[in-house]
């Protein structure tokens, strides 16, 4: 094994620059154009197949329902698409029904506007209207005069002026063909496209666990666990979200058509049928579906009550429905930003036209969900979720860099609802300071910011000195989708709190009686001292008693003048050993000489030191317990507490 001492120097980990997109980037921008052209000029093609797969979402439950009371698995898919069939020619019917009988009375709607119209004409509009028309013929006549007194020299002297003559085309009489065509192909192509999506809906039903294995073992067969928790998670999400969707939006369009059958508007199912599938576009889509039934209202109605009532049952319903009951029912689970609504529902519909208005949010979700669990897509989940862009580590950096403790705190008590105070020092704030040493060793954090750190840090943990290391309560409640953790997040898991207090003073041996039995012992490294400040206070919310004395107490020079009474146990800190641990060994070395007797705990807080694994390398430096993280720290001093030898009994 190489000694400690001729090892190369290791560089701290760092934070990497940017760089400049290279041939990776270019051909990834490459393939996304080309994948959006084949999108637009195949959406032919792209739309029965995803409308497809999307109606096997509603359909699949049915499926799940009808297989537990003993169907087989093609009598069930049968059945759950024929149910679906029907409602959808029973919908299509209803609609036919309501169109023709609006159709029959549009000259009745046509005299009712006109009527309006006139009415309009002859209030403020009308002289409006005549104003305009004034001025119009006065600016008409003076460009004649103009035109006429400018042309009157260049009139021809003689001859006549041909006259023009008339021509009229005639076209052909149309074919039959041409006549079957016309009539036939409106009726038929939607036919067509609900045949063909329905068939595929039927495979997709009968072969969905054999199409899964396959997708795994195109695309996951390297990693099954996350490649299966992706599709669970996608399928899963999408599933409650078309369900949930799919129930909220009918009731409300039930009750816009109830609600326009008692104002009176014609034709109530049809507006109830149009305002559901309009709720499915975020944002504008119920508002869009109101457009109609009001211009309807406006010409039935000789009056405008009708008009106001249309329009208060809408104003009154989109509200309820989007920000008081669906948040109730499933809350907001879709794990989008309404940015991302928006951009995804102005892309789409580009794209695919109406229907692609109707698809923007699953097909977005879907993005969300494989940035959620695939590294190289990671970037939709940041762009389009809406989860904070930055990692608890990040911001906690970020926050101490800007010298902000206050915002760092309300973001340490969002995280403590659902953490205990251990946990979030282990994996966000050591983390945080171990980002803020990198920077200042490769010189980006000067000096000043440097002092920002250590200040905010220290009133940070001044601030939740009074909070206690343990499990929030509720912290074992159900998770939805969208708590599914992002892949940034995966890196920093929640610990529980450490268990357990130290023993009350009068049963512990006489060396840890004292006040402050712990000393903790800041490293060399510009914030090691924050990071034993962190440590003593977990030590004291657990029962034992600890102070912190900054690394130059332990210098050569100084190291004589290290008070040590009362201390039973040292604890060292290091963020970082920075290459070779020489300088760790010379210190314990000179520990050992002034306390031969006190137990020594050395906290290499990063994951991954060598000395962690290497036990060999940890006897010759000479501490007795090496640990990694805050737990683990705590957790060895309440063990040596109850271990120590007891006061030996008297002799008779």
């Amino acid at each position: 094994m190489e000694a400690p001492s001729t090892s190369a120097p290791r560089q701290p980990a760092q934070v990497p620059p940017p760089v400049t997109p290279g041939l990776r980037g270019l051909l990834t921008l490459a393939v996304g154009v080309v994948v959006i052209a084949a999108l637009y000029f195949g959406r032919e093609v792209f739309i029965p197949l995803v409308l497809a797969i999307l109606l096997s979402f509603v359909l699949a439950p049915v499926v799940n329902l009808l297989r537990r009371i003993h169907f087989g698995r093609a009598p069930s898919v049968i059945v759950a698409v024929l149910l679906a069939l029907g409602v959808i020619l029973g919908i299509g019917a209803v609609i036919g029904t309501q169109v023709a009988s609006l159709a029959g009375n549009l000259p009745q709607y046509q005299a009712t506007v006109q009527q309006k119209v006139s009415g309009l004409q002859e209030g403020i509009l009308g002289r409006a209207n005549a104003l305009l028309q004034r001025i119009n013929h006065q600016v008409h006549d003076a460009s004649q005069k103009a035109a006429a007194s400018g042309t009157t020299a260049a009139a021809p002297s003689g001859g006549e002026t041909p006259k023009a003559q008339l021509v009229r085309v005639q076209e052909p009489d149309p074919s039959p063909l041409t006549l079957a065509h016309n009539i036939l192909g409106p009726v038929v192509e939607p036919l067509t496209t609900v045949g063909i999506v329905l068939v595929v809906v039927i495979f997709l039903l009968m072969q969905r666990e054999d199409l899964r294995n396959r997708l795994i073992r195109l695309f996951g067969s390297s990693d099954l666990h996350r490649t299966t928790v992706a599709m669970d998670d996608a399928a899963s999400r999408l599933g409650t979200y078309f369900l949930a969707q799919l129930g909220m939006n009918a009731a409300f369009g039930v009750l816009i058509g109830l609600g326009l059958w008692f104002i009176g508007v014609p034709s109530p199912i049809l507006w109830g049928v149009f305002a559901a599938l309009m709720r499915f576009v975020p944002y504008i889509g119920a508002f869009i579906a109101a457009l109609f039934p009001l211009a309807l209202a406006a010409a039935v109605d000789p009056g405008w009550s009708m008009v106001v009532w249309t329009a208060a049952l809408f104003l009154i319903a989109e509200p309820l429905f989007g920000h008081v009951i669906e948040p109730l029912l499933y809350g907001h689970s879709t794990g989008l930003s309404p940015f991302a609504v928006i951009v995804s529902t102005l892309f789409w519909g580009f794209l695919w036209g109406p229907i692609g208005l109707i698809l923007a949010t699953p097909f977005t979700v879907c993005l969300v969900v494989l940035g959620r669990h695939v590294e190289s897509l990671e970037f939709f989940d940041v762009l389009l979720g809406d989860r904070p862009p930055l990692t608890p580590v990040e911001n906690f950096y970020q926050r101490m860099l800007a010298g902000d403790p206050d915002e760092a705190r309300d973001i340490g008590e969002a995280m403590l609802k659902e953490r205990s105070l251990s946990s979030y020092y282990d994996e966000v704030a050591l983390k945080g300071l171990q980002l803020a040493a990198n920077d200042y060793a490769r010189g980006v954090v000067t000096p000043a910011q440097l002092e920002n750190i250590k200040t905010s840090c220290q009133g940070l943990v001044e601030d939740f000195e009074g909070r206690p290391d343990a499990e929030p309560p509720g912290d074992g409640k159900a998770r939805g989708h969208s708590d599914v953790p992002t892949l940034a997040e995966q890196a920093h898991p929640k610990n529980e709190a450490v268990p357990g207090q130290a023993p009350p003073v009068e049963e512990r041996p006489p060396a840890w009686r004292g006040e402050a039995p712990v000393l903790c012992i800041a490293g060399r490294g510009p914030l090691d001292e924050a990071a034993a400040s962190i440590l003593a206070q977990l030590l004291r919310k657990h029962g034992l008693g600890a102070r912190v004395t900054p690394h130059e107490a332990v210098a050569r020079g100084r190291i004589r003048d290290l008070d040590l009474s009362g201390v039973a146990m040292i604890c060292i800190s290091y963020l970082d050993i920075t290459g070779s641990p020489a300088h760790l060994r010379y210190l314990l070395e000179r520990l050992r000489r002034r306390a031969p007797d006190t137990p020594i705990l050395v906290g290499l807080w990063p994951v991954g030191e060598r000395v962690l694994s290497d036990a060999a390398l940890g006897r010759e430096l000479g501490a007795d317990v090496y640990v990694s993280s805050l737990r683990g720290g705590v957790e060895a001093c309440l063990k040596a507490v109850r271990e120590a030898p007891r006061e030996p009994a008297a002799a008779a």
